[in-house]
Parts: structure tokens; C-alpha cells; sequence
């Protein structure tokens, strides 16, 4: 594994620009995000999914949450609704993932077979420069095995997984504490998946006041 110190509030173009190569070959890289650390690869290759997989010991079945550099990067792979847009506008970037609907070429795996993905932007530097540099969204799904602790330092990154990550860019410790909050937003009414960061309540009266 290559272990590269990166400063989480002027992130180098450099070190990142190293690390959209590592994702250009199919390769996994593991990253700060505002919540926890992530593993990035690149979506749209099944093959980079397929290792992602097999490095997180994680079911086919399971989705696979993504982040983007930006709203265009966001709507790439996924069709945004008014009410995505609407609860876009008011929490990103930050921990506030949005389920979609899923644009053509977007692999399965990555689905999760349900025809829809998961994205959010991230309030992290580091994150959101990495999705520049690679020049579209890419995977965050937490730095761990599934059912292990999240880990929230490149330390315990480099512990959990060791020489399975390709690159690690440690950015010091993330804020750790809860996941992102995910929002199922493909209808006409929002659907809380999973609690986090972002209240639900704060959510609802976000809607309310649209």
C-alpha cells in the first residue's frame, strides 16, 4: 500500500492527481470524507467494483454509496428530482446521502439491483478534490470489512485493511461519530433508509419550508 500524507484543507493537485491514477487502473483508494474514511473506485468499472467487493468482504446485493465532486458529476449517474434537488440545495455539501434513480451504464453492483443509487457531496477537501481529479463520482463505502468499525484515522485504515488498499491518502482524523444520513428521494416523497449525521427531523422541516 502506498501511504500518502495530504492536507485535508489545501489538499496537493499533485498527490491527488497520483491518486486518480491509481483509480484510472481499477485500483482502490482509501480517503477522509466529512463523516469517516471511505474506499474510492471507480463505478463505471465493473472490475474496480468486483475488488472493492472482495476487499470490503461485502454481499453482491448490497449497494454501494458514491460521491461526487459536484451537482454535474451528481447528475452523470443519476436523474435528481425536485426533491433531491430541493434537499440538495440545502445540505450538501455534507453528510446527507441521496438515493436516485440510476442513469444507463451504471454497473449493477453498484445498484445494488434496485435501479437506483446512492450519492451525496461531500464537505471534505480531500473528498471532493479526489472526484475532481478522476473526473467523475466515485465509491465511499466506509474503510473497513463489513461489520467492522468505520475507522476515522489513516491508521486505523492501514490496520483494518493493510496492502488490500492500492493508496491511502491520510488526511488526519476525520470527525467520525455517525454515518451520513440516507434519503430515498427517486418519488414524490422523501424515505428515510438509514439515520446519520443529518437529523431526519431537520430533513422533514427542510421540505416544509420549500
Amino acid at each position: 500500500m502506498i501511504w500518502l500524507r495530504v492536507d485535508p484543507i489545501r489538499p496537493s493537485p499533485d498527490i491527488l492527481e497520483r491518486a486518480a491514477a491509481v483509480l484510472a487502473r481499477g485500483g482502490v483508494v482509501a480517503y477522509p470524507t466529512d463523516t469517516l474514511y471511505g474506499l474510492a473506485v471507480d463505478p463505471a468499472r465493473e472490475s474496480a467494483v468486483e475488488a472493492l467487493f472482495k476487499v470490503k468482504a461485502r454481499r453482491a446485493e448490497q449497494a454501494i454509496p458514491l460521491v461526487a465532486a459536484d451537482l454535474t458529476q451528481v447528475e452523470r449517474v443519476g436523474r435528481m428530482t425536485p426533491l433531491a434537488r430541493v434537499l440538495a440545495l440545502r445540505f450538501w455539501p455534507g453528510p446527507l446521502t441521496l438515493v436516485i434513480e440510476a442513469r444507463p451504464g451504471i454497473p449493477e453492483a453498484v445498484q445494488g439491483g434496485t435501479g437506483r443509487v446512492a450519492i451525496r457531496i461531500p464537505d471534505h477537501r480531500v473528498a471532493q478534490g479526489l472526484a475532481a481529479a478522476a473526473g467523475g463520482a466515485l465509491t465511499s463505502t466506509s474503510a473497513n470489512r463489513s461489520g467492522g468499525s468505520p475507522p476515522s484515522t489513516g491508521e486505523e485504515v492501514a490496520s483494518a485493511l493493510g496492502d488490500e488498499v492500492d493508496l491511502l491518502l491520510d488526511g488526519g482524523s476525520s470527525p467520525g461519530g455517525l454515518p451520513s444520513t440516507i434519503v430515498d428521494v427517486a418519488g414524490d416523497e422523501p424515505l428515510l433508509l438509514r439515520t446519520g449525521a443529518v437529523a431526519w427531523d431537520r430533513v422533514l422541516e427542510s421540505l416544509r419550508r420549500r
